[in-house]
């Protein structure tokens, strides 16, 4: 099992989001969730998760659909910890 694969089966969308969302366009992001956890985001889960991390000051917009860090982000426990590396 890869990696990524790993952090989408075991993780919460709002961890998720916040971290790949800097590397993955939306569109990008939407592909990588539904193909290895796809009951994460069967509802509209991932737009209502975008539009929280922005309006908490997480996530805002950057260049060519990617997001950049925003005043108010911080790692998640899953990435500061390295469970992944």
């Amino acid at each position: 099992m890869s990696t990524v694969e790993q952090i989408v089966k075991n993780e919460s969308l709002e961890e998720i989001v916040t971290v790949f969302a800097l590397l993955k366009a939306n569109p990008h992001l939407d592909m990588l969730i539904r193909r290895h956890n796809p009951e994460l985001i069967q509802h509209g889960e991932l737009e209502k998760i975008y539009t929280k991390l922005f309006e908490a000051g997480i996530l805002e917009s950057g260049e060519k659909g990617l997001c950049i860090k925003g005043p108010n982000w911080k790692a998640p426990k899953f990435f500061t910890e390295k469970r992944y590396t």
